[in-house]
This record gives structure tokens, C-alpha cells and sequence, in this order.
């Protein structure tokens, strides 16, 4: 059986440091590491710590997080972003969209595929009903109308579910589009969608281990190339609650994670 390669994805420990997010990925069964960065608390010795610490630990990150366009003129702290994931050695720079205008959130995502080339980080569009690209089909005109090999699609099953999205939709994305996933599970009943509150509260309290909610995970999973690497993305107030420890709650999410894709590989789904 061929392990899949799975990244402790950084929004299931919003209150960690950095370090802490290292130290986690170290010491639980996850391939890869996440790592979130903050615009005010960032420095450039942040940058050489971090990297100095995965190298140490033998941990290569997934992904950074996160890259977020907004209305207005662009904003250099998200080329400065391309920049610091390429220090760290991370292979995916994630990136979302709050402005309403897809003429400028195009070209502002083309600056930042533009700054990733060469640097073996890809830029990754991610779509969902709480940003401003809010299915699979609007995140593929953006993609359709940038050039670049730095050019990503991130799948979420949560963000991909409640946007309405159908396992066509994920075997029709161009395979050289994708380059990580981020799997989780939850009710399978939607938030009420027109409650932003709603919608955000869903997205970081009340996912779960993967297949033990309502989603069409395994679905998702099947239409997926195989190889591609899985962030889980199980931000989850009970898993929160039920592990304290940063440490152990990573350990948790890895031993759910794995249990479920082991049992999904021998189903043969």
C-alpha cells in the first residue's frame, strides 16, 4: 500500500508559534509541515529561525498561509510572502481573494505567480463561499486567465462541498493545476449561507477527522491524482478543546488522518 503523504496543516493550531508549529510537525506521524504567517509579528530573523529550525528537525513545509488579495491597490507584503516561503523551503504559498473585482483579483494573483517563478513555490487559489472566489468554476476562470507554472487550485472538501462542487468538477481540473489538497470532514448540513458568521464559524470550529462527519470526502479523494500531498485541514473547536497540548492534539489529527486513508486504500474506493 502506498502511504499518502499528509501535512499538519497550520489553522489546526491557530494559537501556536511558529516554532511550535515545527516542533508539532516534528514530533507527529504528518510528511509535511504548515506554517502561518503574520504580517505584524513577521521579521526577517523570524524567517532565518524558522528555516534554521526545519532544517534541524528534518521538516519540509507543505504550505505558508496566507497570501489574502484585497480591494485597492496591491499589496507588496503578499510578493514579500512569495518571498519568505521560498526562504523556508515551502512548495506552496496559499492564497484567497476578498476583493469582488475578478479583473483585479486576476491580476493581482498573476503578480504573485509572476514573483514565484523560478523559486519552486506554487501560489495557490483557493476557493470557498467566505472569499470573493467562492466556487471551482470562478476559481478556474482566474486560473484560465493566468499564465505561469507557479499557477495552483486548491481543493478544500469543506470549501468544495458547501460551494456546491460535484467530483466532476475536481476530474476536470487540469492535473498540472494541482499541487496539494486540504482534506477534512463535517456535518454534512450547511451553514446558514447567508450568515457570514455562520459560514466562518463552520470553516474554523466544526470540521472533523476525516470520515467521521458528512462530507463526500471519499469522493473527493477518488477524483484527486494519488500522489498529490494532503494538508488536513481539521480546524475543529472540539479537537481543540479535547487536546490542549499542541502536541498531542497534532499526534491525534495524524492518527485519525491516517486511519481513515489506510481504511479508504484498502476499501478500494
Amino acid at each position: 500500500m502506498t502511504r499518502r503523504l499528509i501535512s499538519l496543516a497550520a489553522g489546526i493550531m491557530p494559537e501556536a508559534t511558529p516554532a511550535q508549529l515545527i516542533e508539532c510537525a516534528a514530533a507527529s506521524d504528518f510528511d509535511f509541515g504548515g506554517m502561518w504567517i503574520e504580517k505584524d509579528s513577521w521579521t526577517p530573523a523570524t524567517t532565518r529561525a524558522i528555516r534554521a529550525q526545519a532544517r534541524d528537525a528534518g521538516v519540509t513545509l507543505l504550505d505558508c498561509e496566507v497570501a489574502w488579495i484585497i480591494p485597492g491597490p496591491p499589496d507588496p507584503w503578499l510578493t514579500e510572502l512569495v518571498d519568505i516561503a521560498a526562504e523556508l523551503g515551502a512548495r506552496n504559498l496559499l492564497c484567497v481573494s476578498s476583493d469582488p473585482d475578478m479583473a483585479a483579483t486576476t491580476a493581482k494573483f498573476q503578480t504573485l505567480v509572476s514573483a514565484a517563478a523560478g523559486t519552486g513555490v506554487r501560489v495557490n487559489l483557493e476557493f470557498g463561499i467566505f472569499t470573493e472566489v467562492k466556487t471551482i468554476h470562478m476559481a478556474r476562470a482566474v486560473l484560465e486567465a493566468v499564465e505561469g507554472e507557479a499557477k495552483a487550485l486548491l481543493v478544500d472538501t469543506l470549501h468544495w462541498a458547501r460551494s456546491g462542487g460535484t467530483a466532476e468538477d475536481l476530474e476536470a481540473i487540469p492535473r498540472a493545476w494541482l499541487s496539494y489538497c486540504q482534506p477534512c470532514d463535517a456535518p454534512a448540513e450547511r451553514p446558514d449561507v447567508t450568515s457570514f458568521d455562520a459560514i466562518i464559524d463552520d470553516a474554523i470550529n466544526r470540521r472533523m477527522p476525516l470520515g467521521q462527519g458528512g462530507l463526500p470526502l471519499a469522493a473527493m479523494v477518488d477524483a484527486l491524482p494519488a500522489h498529490l500531498p494532503m494538508a488536513i485541514e481539521e480546524r475543529s473547536a472540539a479537537l481543540r478543546d479535547a487536546y490542549p497540548d499542541l502536541v498531542e492534539r497534532a499526534r491525534q489529527c495524524a492518527r485519525t488522518s491516517r486511519a481513515w486513508l489506510e481504511g479508504w486504500h484498502l476499501s478500494g474506493t
